[in-house]
């Protein structure tokens, strides 16, 4: 399965999931940065919340390969791309995502720099080196993409939505990197979800557990799939409670929040956005 922290021998911060493949963990939003060496390429999923954390994720993979590199972005979440345009700078040309991401990135990242202004003020600001907006520019539109790395072939593929509308998995040997479909110590996040579709996802991951026995969630440790069908049960029951506060037209749904099995704060957001996502439905029911 996988090694402990660190590499054997090393004082390397990665962590070895198969031959080639690593997970390094950054330190700030517990945000899992993927690395996949090949012979002639080498690919990094997930490029840190701005310049400061990139420059370290970036000296980190240069402690492991010296291959020319490639970037897949999960999401649209500024911890996971504000880092591209520090990778841009130092030579990297391909940035993979859903063409919806790339989308997202180019009309919604802007409103994102506020989000990480405590730990990295200058993308906070836009003000300085490596500040720059960078979208992805290799777009995976309806079918996977394969990579070949030289003897390490990658697959990025989109199963539907969830965490966003754009989550771009990264497949490679027994590996999955997951983004924020998956979360591990912490609760998933709804503000931007789609709760209904995320359930159907983590169905289509678990589907895939002959290909699949280690899943990099985008914060935490790597999961098995038991862990994937935990968080997929978890997710119905609470969509299923916080549906029937709906059904009942509470004056106050968030009276479920108590019962909901996540924290105050993603409970409220999960409420707050399956309302958001049922408005037209929930208009056409009142008197």
């Amino acid at each position: 399965m996988t090694t402990d922290v660190p590499l054997p021998g090393t004082s390397s911060p990665w962590r070895e999931l198969g031959p080639g493949i690593y997970v390094l963990r950054t330190a700030h939003f517990r945000m899992n940065v993927g690395l996949v060496v090949g012979s002639e390429q080498a690919l990094v999923v997930d490029t840190g919340a701005g310049p400061l954390a990139a420059a370290e994720v970036y000296a980190q993979v240069r402690a492991v390969t010296d291959l020319p590199l490639v970037v897949v972005n999960t999401h649209a979440h500024a911890d996971h791309f504000f880092g591209n345009d520090y990778f841009a700078a130092h030579g990297v040309e391909d940035f993979w995502a859903t063409s919806r991401c790339s989308a997202v990135q180019a009309e919604k990242g802007g409103e994102q720099r506020a989000l990480v202004l405590a730990v990295e003020p200058a993308m906070g600001a836009g003000d300085g080196e490596h500040t720059r907006i960078r979208p992805a520019d290799r777009l995976v539109e309806g079918t996977p993409v394969d990579l070949d790395l030289g003897g390490q072939s990658v697959t990025l593929f989109h199963l539907g939505r969830g965490h966003t509308d754009h989550d771009l998995l990264v497949g490679v040997g027994n590996v999955l990197f997951t983004g924020d479909l998956v979360e591990e110590g912490s609760d998933p996040v709804f503000e931007d979800s789609f709760p209904v579709d995320w359930v159907r996802t983590l169905g289509k991951m678990v589907a895939l557990e002959d290909l699949y026995d280690v899943f990099v969630p985008g914060h935490g440790d790597p999961v098995a799939v038991g862990d994937i069908v935990t968080q997929m049960n978890t997710m119905r029951s609470a969509i299923r409670v916080t549906r029937v506060a709906m059904d009942e037209a509470s004056v106050d749904m968030t009276k479920a929040i108590p019962i909901l099995p996540y924290g105050p704060e993603q409970s409220r957001a999960l409420l707050i956005r399956l309302r958001t996502l049922a408005h037209w439905k929930w208009l056409s029911r009142e008197p």
